[in-house]
């Protein structure tokens, strides 16, 4: 960490692209922003509100590489907590999609996939007790894998607007799709 310095990192569409279900289609120019503070003082992390074609604007995603157990924070706005078990051999085990609100609380489990989904008509804004950033890469926790989700362009699915509500699209690039669980936190 430098010192107990708080680092700014956004997310923009480029940098997006190769997560999305169309990388082809507009969206926002920052995707989110996020202030890291570490797991002494928190991390922010502010959605901007929208979509990119049909998918609802979501964060990039990552795995754990240790053990460690995340917790969040919805401090406004509402959405999804989209969670996946590792991907082994473009496979998973299981997807979870917990539907958040201002004053919900997810714990994010050992090693598990996540990303978060702004489903709202305004900012989603969570607080989350994440370790250190990594000094180059504000923007890359250290505990953060997010190669596996680049590889498979996405989560096993991609959370879009369909008749006005939230609906799970099957990403292609996985060899299976379980069920989604739809919880509510």
């Amino acid at each position: 960490m430098l010192g107990k310095a708080l680092a700014l990192a956004t997310r923009t569409h480029e940098e997006m692209r190769p997560v999305l279900m169309n990388p082809l289609a507009s969206g926002p120019e920052v995707h989110y922003w996020m202030l890291r503070g570490g797991s002494e003082k928190r991390n922010i992390t502010v959605w901007e509100a929208g979509k990119v074609g049909d998918e609802y604007v979501k964060t990039l995603g990552h795995y754990h590489v240790s053990d460690f157990i995340e917790t969040y924070e919805i401090l406004a706005g509402e959405g999804i907590i989209l969670l996946q078990a590792p991907v082994q051999d473009g496979a998973v085990d299981w997807v979870r999609a917990i539907f958040v609100k201002s004053g919900s609380k997810v714990t994010i489990p050992e090693r598990a996939g996540h990303l978060g989904v702004n489903i709202g008509q305004s900012w989603l804004v969570t607080s989350d007790d994440s370790p250190v950033y990594a000094k180059d890469d504000p923007a890359a926790p250290k505990h953060a894998d997010y190669e596996p989700v680049r590889k498979m362009h996405g989560f096993a699915y991609y959370v879009v607007e369909k008749g006005g509500k939230p609906d799970f699209v099957k990403n292609p690039n996985y060899k299976n799709h379980p069920n989604v669980t739809i919880e509510k936190a």
